[in-house]
């Protein structure tokens, strides 16, 4: 940059400076200051840095402005992607990149690669993998709760045992409306372990009403191990069952993963000492 703009006058400058420790460049600490007060930390820790590039690179004070702007976008889109990950609540992470699929051919990359954009989530549509344990579900599951979370939208992970708990404990003390409003407010709610334990009536009901407010509207996606021809043993009330299978599959995603668990192979397979 071959020009520099004008010094502050010098009743402007005494108004504002902040006390400077000794060897501290006033401009520097005035900088500092601003932006502290406009909550811009990467152009306060990085200015230097970028104004000294700009300077070798003879840039123009716009291009220099779009490089401070540019950084702090960066670095704020960073932050926002580990906040949103983190009120996700997974219980480990998990990435689509560490996905084996040549271990699970029945996992198609083009298929699972779609998920990983907001546009079924915003439209409301439910997911559903389907396999046996050991075949990938959770590990999906997590990978593509986090990408949809890292595009901006709020994702929440739990198990649906865990869920039904916390609803029959908010029915119990008349805050379940409050709970359900919640759990409406977000974008993405990824359900692990769908069908592993009976649900009775009661519990089931309360699922049910989850699904009901977000059909349509807020996206749902279930890991299961059990096909849709057995959930009746989960929910045994037959008609409840149907409607929950109509709202999980209607205009919906539907990946099955296989019966061989990858888990079981890579253990069998490994040298043994």
């Amino acid at each position: 940059m071959t020009a520099t703009l004008p010094a502050p006058t010098t009743s402007a400058t005494a108004a504002t400076v902040p006390a400077v420790a000794p060897g501290v460049d006033s401009m520097d600490a005035l900088i500092d200051q601003a932006c502290r007060t406009l909550r811009l930390p990467t152009i306060g820790s990085r200015f230097e840095e970028l104004a000294a590039a700009a300077l070798r690179e003879q840039a123009s004070y716009k291009a220099f402005l779009l490089t401070l702007l540019d950084a702090e976008c960066e670095h704020r889109d960073e932050r926002r992607k580990i906040r949103r990950v983190r009120e996700a609540n997974f219980p480990r992470s998990k990435r689509l990149d560490d996905f084996d699929f040549a271990a699970n051919p029945n996992v198609v990359p083009e298929v699972i690669n779609t998920l990983t954009t907001p546009g079924w989530v915003n439209a409301g549509q439910p997911l559903c993998l389907i396999g046996q344990s050991g075949t990938g579900k959770s590990h999906l599951l997590i990978g593509i709760g986090t990408a949809i979370a890292e595009s901006g939208l709020k994702v929440r992970y739990t198990t649906t045992a865990n869920l039904v708990n916390e609803l029959a404990e908010a029915a119990d003390d008349r805050q379940l409306t409050r709970v359900l409003n919640r759990y409406s407010k977000v974008d993405l709610l990824c359900l692990d372990e769908f069908g592993y334990l009976d649900l009775d009536k009661a519990g089931a009901k309360l699922l049910f009403q989850v699904f009901t407010d977000r059909e349509e509207r807020s996206a749902i996606a279930i890991a299961s191990n059990a096909p849709f021809s057995e959930w009746d043993q989960t929910f045994t009330d037959k008609r409840l069952c149907s409607a929950i299978v109509d709202r999980l599959t209607f205009n919906g995603n539907i990946i099955e993963t296989g019966a061989e668990s990858y888990r079981l192979r890579a253990t069998q397979q490994r040298p043994r000492g």
